[in-house]
């Protein structure tokens, strides 16, 4: 596990598998996606190297339900006086009241899941959801977190927009893979998510904390030049 600071209140965690975001506003942590099922221990070393304990993470807020990105949220939701969030259409599969669908793979996209070993991925527990999400909502973070709603990805996945900071926290509607820009992989519907990646690119933010790989530190030009290129 690594810990790479993006900037005075941000931090990026490097997880056994993907990744997660810790925010910190004076001592109040939000964590911004999970990681998988066994990446509580390496959250809370994270947590402790930065000078903090994990009883200071007030919110966890889940981008969408993968086992990559909604994983550790069961363990981490007992920390402490932690708000776990997600939008409204992911709750039935984070609490385990309804299985999760799986993705319409690409014969390209299956043999590339095959290949990172994706298909191995512990399930993730099912965990309480005590706020449901929609578009527009504003979470107490960061200024105030706007949720901005991307479906395509999952039905529920969603980005979080922090004005005050430039900030944007995309999920998996966006990639950063070897300096490429892309949109995501393993969608339930890909011409939706294209909506969703294009709904972004107008988003002025100067930073992206995307779902997998390097932030984005010239986000707008960037993901404006991609949506260019994307299929009507």
């Amino acid at each position: 596990m690594k810990i790479a600071a993006i900037r005075p209140e941000l931090h990026l965690l490097l997880l056994e598998f993907g990744q997660a975001y810790l925010w910190n506003d004076a001592g109040r942590l939000t964590l911004v996606d999970t990681g998988i099922a066994t990446s509580g221990k390496d959250i809370a070393a994270a947590i402790e190297e930065l000078g903090f304990s994990k009883s200071d993470v007030r919110h966890v807020v889940l981008t969408h339900f993968h086992e990559d990105h909604s994983g550790g949220a069961a363990e981490i939701s007992r920390w402490g006086e932690v708000t776990v969030l997600a939008h409204r259409l992911e709750t039935p599969v984070i609490r385990g009241d309804k299985p999760a669908p799986p993705p319409n793979f690409t014969d390209e996209e299956r043999a590339l899941h095959r290949d990172l070993g994706a298909h191995l991925l512990p399930a993730a527990p099912p965990c309480r959801v005590d706020r449901e999400l929609e578009d527009g909502d504003v979470i107490d973070f960061g200024g105030g977190a706007r949720v901005i709603h991307t479906p395509g990805h999952t039905d529920g996945s969603i980005a979080l927009h922090l004005p005050r900071f430039d900030v944007l926290f995309t999920g998996d509607t966006v990639a950063h893979v070897d300096g490429q820009v892309m949109p995501g992989v393993f969608n339930l519907d890909r011409a939706e998510m294209l909506r969703s990646f294009r709904r972004l690119a107008e988003v002025d933010a100067q930073l992206a904390c995307v779902g997998h790989g390097e932030p984005l530190f010239d986000a707008h030009a960037a993901l404006t030049a991609v949506a260019a290129t994307l299929p009507a």
